[in-house]
């Protein structure tokens, strides 16, 4: 996995993508911290702990994920 930290100036389209991308993150690990911690949220949500768990660690993930993809320079983006 190749990655790059090149300091060049974005494309708006690239620049947008970026800060959607950010927003995904923080949304997902957000969600996923509320759904394992927050106290009125489990009363809600009439889980089991280890439903809540796996759900809110499914959420944790799936944010970590997305923000690695991030970085990750695609083979058309090369120069």
């Amino acid at each position: 996995m190749p990655y790059k930290f090149n300091f060049r100036q974005k494309s708006p389209k690239r620049r947008f993508l970026l800060i959607l991308g950010l927003a995904t993150f923080i949304a997902c690990v957000t969600l996923g911290l509320m759904i394992i911690f927050w106290d009125r949220l489990i009363q809600k949500l009439n889980m089991s702990q280890s439903e809540r768990i796996m759900f809110g660690s499914l959420f944790l993930i799936y944010g970590l994920l997305r923000f690695s993809r991030l970085f990750k320079e695609e083979p058309q983006d090369e120069e």
